[in-house]
């Protein structure tokens, strides 16, 4: 690195070099001391721009911190170089707290050449020297958010190789490859115990992504909780679930899982976030199915557990029409409308994904004979009288 790939690199450790020399700048800090400015010759050399003022900034160093680290204790040629983008000195000596790689003297003229010369247009931003600007990854504090040390070199090739990891951990069927966690391959259960990913082998397992804070999560943990003790009920149905929880704290966590009868992602491991990334969630409440192969077969179960229920294990598109195709059935050989003694409106027949019969007083779903007037429902089993 360094040297002579200043050739084809637009920004590299030596152009660092000479600028800060040209601003009376010729020596870093590494803690209290002062140390040579970099040649870059035997080590990577990344710039890292970032300020205290900053949420998304001081939310990047840790994870920042935690892939050095791991990347140092590998044995990579890694050094970073922080930028201060701080308004003032008290600022700046917050933010370097705890950092373990160098940093520049703080100086706000000198941070704003900087900042223009590596054309930085926002913060945090991390920038590998030394490298051409084509053939570096896009959004590289993305990269690192998503993958942490993994991330390294920091490339577009590293960055397409890391997709098509999780593009295989998603279409390969391979268990123990998704779930592994870099500790064990272990779920926990709210009232205690451990399951194994090897356990899984053979199941339909659904994938449920939520969090405690979340009121819509909460509303459909009752309903997957409804559908998921309704299938466990048939010896011959193998299915679980696996919540990933994306709670902000272990406590919100524990409170999740409390009343789930299904085995969580343990909280401190990274296989909560890789799992988001590898499924491409976006939005919580998230249900997403994988077949007894281990393949995914639906990235729509929320929709499926709200429409159908227990009723449509396995959750896949063959039967869920078989579902559809059996309601258009049950459809036909109803009456479209009834009026019933016990209540005194035309009743007409609505189909409806959930509702409580006001007779029986038990959960109906599908097909319902409901009122217009006052909202009134009955099991189309609970009509004694039809026009």
């Amino acid at each position: 690195m360094g040297g002579a790939a200043c050739e084809t690199a637009e920004f590299c450790t030596q152009n660092f070099k000479t600028l800060m020399e040209q601003e009376g700048t010729h020596y870093l800090l590494s803690g209290e001391q002062k140390v040579p400015l970099p040649s870059g010759i035997e080590k990577t050399i990344c710039l890292l721009f970032s300020a205290s003022w900053s949420r998304p900034c001081n939310a990047f160093i840790p994870q920042l911190v935690q892939a050095y680290n791991d990347l140092k204790e590998t044995g990579q040629e890694l050094e970073v170089i922080f930028v201060s983008f701080d308004h003032d000195e008290n600022g700046y000596k917050e933010h370097i707290k705890g950092m373990p790689w160098l940093v520049v003297p703080f100086d706000v003229n000198l941070q704003k050449i900087i900042g223009n010369v590596y054309k930085v247009n926002q913060i945090p931003s991390f920038m590998p020297l030394d490298v051409g600007t084509k053939l570096l990854a896009k959004d590289a504090v993305g990269l690192i958010k998503d993958y942490g040390a993994d991330a390294y070199p920091f490339t577009k090739k590293r960055q397409e190789e890391l997709k098509a990891l999780d593009e295989a951990k998603r279409e390969g069927g391979n268990l123990n490859e998704l779930f592994a966690n870099g500790i064990d391959d272990s779920f926990v259960y709210g009232k205690g115990g451990k399951l194994c990913a090897s356990d899984l082998v053979g199941k339909t397992i659904g994938l449920y992504f939520g969090a405690h804070w979340c009121p819509p999560c909460r509303d459909f943990t009752s309903q997957l909780i409804e559908a998921y003790n309704d299938i466990s009920t048939n010896k011959d149905q193998q299915f679980e679930v696996i919540f990933i929880s994306a709670d902000r704290d272990f406590k919100e966590f524990e409170l999740s899982i409390s009343k789930m009868p299904w085995p969580a992602i343990p909280f401190n491991s990274k296989t909560r976030q890789d799992l988001c990334r590898i499924f491409e969630v976006e939005w919580i409440p998230s249900l997403i199915f994988l077949g007894p192969n281990g393949k995914t077969i639906s990235t729509n179960g929320r929709e499926m557990v709200s429409s159908y229920g227990a009723r449509g294990f396995p959750f896949t598109e063959a039967k869920i029409l078989e579902i559809e195709t059996s309601l258009m059935k049950e459809k036909d050989g109803l009456p479209q409308q009834v009026k019933d003694g016990k209540h005194e409106h035309v009743l007409t027949l609505d189909m409806a994904k959930a509702y409580i019969c006001d007779f029986c007083k038990k959960r109906g779903s599908f097909w319902a004979f409901s009122c217009n007037v006052c909202g009134y429902d009955l099991h189309p089993s609970c009509i004694e009288e039809s026009l």
